[in-house]
């Protein structure tokens, strides 16, 4: 039986539209993704992101394990910053990646995607060697994400401007926002200006209708998973299960920079370097034809060979247009290459852009 966030009578109230995903009935829209979407790339927008999973790693041994079963080095990390990692398995697909806060020494944060809650619990628990402590914490955590370029103003009416996190990818603990105490980072999966907050499951209501409140005067709206996922495509976030899984391996799938091939080792990657230099690699797509091409949509190159497959597509609503993701053999991945996508026996042309196809202007940040 699918579950609900504490934040679920809310969004009912709200007039969301509710549905299944990753185990729990989130709203997808409240009135209309588009609206969603441009409210969070040129005011602020609220998403409940308490679906998400979240455990703790502890002790001596906390370090080491982070580098054995993460693909990225923890070893320099500082207190106060997050990093981003894939997770792989033995033959170098992707478990999972997440995002590691380090609270302190032997001390970590570890915030796992929804759909994936328990089984990367087990991975994570099942390859642990040493002295540590990990346990499960999700559903003592809320998670309430606030994304746009005015989202510091409507937080600096809860909290002092010294209370936010000044650069991207850093966090701040125990801070008050609002009556509610808070982890918050500034981090995101909008490719916008903003920040997540983590609170007690308890204090969740308190703090989400705080914002609400405090966001009045800046045009706030709270924002579902259909206008979550627009944003991301926008700025080209790969997605788990769709430009990464199991068998999909990051180094194809773009994210080398998260991949730290000089480490000792890592669980995938003595099956990494078996492999060589990848054949096949992520692009975008901008369908310049009629139609939307969305995902797992073939591909055909010029000499009528098949070139790859797409992986995410949809329309966008800053860009104001159709676009897709795609992992293709890489010597049809230069930019302006053209192909044939097969779309429910329709054929439409798209052309290999750069990603990602949006970047934030920070320069417009209302501070």
């Amino acid at each position: 039986m699918d579950r609900k966030t504490v934040l679920y009578d809310t969004h009912v109230s709200l007039g969301a539209r509710m549905v299944p995903f990753g185990g729990f009935i989130m709203p997808v829209q409240y009135t209309d993704i588009l609206k969603e979407h441009m409210a969070v790339r040129t005011a602020v927008g609220l998403f409940d992101v308490s679906h998400m999973g979240e455990v703790t790693l502890k002790g001596p041994d906390a370090l080491k394990n982070l580098n054995e079963i993460l693909t990225n080095d923890y070893t320099n990390m500082k207190d106060g910053r997050c990093r981003y990692s894939p997770m792989c398995n033995a033959g170098g697909g992707v478990v999972d990646d997440l995002i590691v806060y380090k609270i302190a020494d032997n001390d970590y944060f570890i915030v796992v995607n929804a759909a994936n809650r328990t089984k990367d619990f087990e991975w994570i628990r099942d390859h642990l060697t040493g002295d540590v402590e990990f346990k499960d914490i999700g559903d003592s955590v809320a998670q309430i994400a606030v994304q746009g370029p005015k989202s510091a103003l409507l937080l600096e009416k809860l909290t002092a401007a010294e209370n936010l996190p000044p650069k991207y990818y850093t966090f701040y603990k125990d801070i008050d926002v609002g009556g509610v105490k808070c982890i918050i980072s500034q981090t995101g999966y909008t490719g916008e200006y903003g920040f997540e907050l983590y609170c007690p499951s308890e204090d969740a209501v308190k703090l989400w209708d705080e914002l609400m409140d405090a966001g009045k005067e800046f045009g706030v709206l709270p924002c579902g998973l259909g206008a979550r996922d627009t944003l991301r495509m926008e700025a080209a976030m790969p997605l788990y299960g769709h430009e990464m899984d199991d068998t999909i391996s990051p180094l194809e799938t773009g994210l080398d920079f998260a991949v730290k091939m000089n480490k000792e080792s890592f669980i995938g990657k003595d099956a990494l370097a078996a492999k060589g230099e990848p054949t096949i690699t992520r692009v975008g797509l901008k369908v310049t034809g009629k139609g939307l091409v969305r995902e797992k949509t073939e591909l055909f190159a010029a000499d009528g060979l098949t070139a790859g497959r797409t992986t995410s597509g949809t329309f966008l609503p800053y860009l104001k247009g159709a676009y897709a993701m795609a992992l293709v053999d890489k010597k049809y991945a230069a930019v302006g290459t053209v192909f044939d996508a097969l779309t429910r026996g329709r054929h439409i042309s798209v052309e290999v852009v750069p990603l990602p196809f949006y970047k934030a202007d920070k320069s417009h940040i209302e501070k």
